[in-house]
């Protein structure tokens, strides 16, 4: 029985979620993107009772971003080049 209630709970969590992120009159998508990408980067996601955690995680996504944009920029530049 008491897997069931969590069952329910976790639907009710889902739903709930769901209704709030397809609200029309909540937050715009650009709004709730940018939140997750702050979110995502300052490793809100990651257990607060570990320092160490926190910061490897923060440290681990800035250098992949920061990674990321670089491969960005030199596939502009190098298709910019032309042939």
């Amino acid at each position: 029985m008491a897997q069931r209630q969590d069952s329910d709970k976790e639907s009710r969590r889902i739903l709930e979620r769901i209704a709030s992120e397809t609200d029309p009159g909540g937050t715009s998508f650009v709004a709730r993107a940018a939140k997750g990408a702050r979110d995502h980067v300052s490793a809100a996601d990651a257990d607060r009772s570990d320092p160490i955690e926190i910061w490897g995680t923060r440290v681990g996504r800035v250098i992949g971003l920061l990674l990321a944009l670089g491969l960005m920029v030199w596939l502009v530049l190098f298709l910019s080049r032309g042939s």
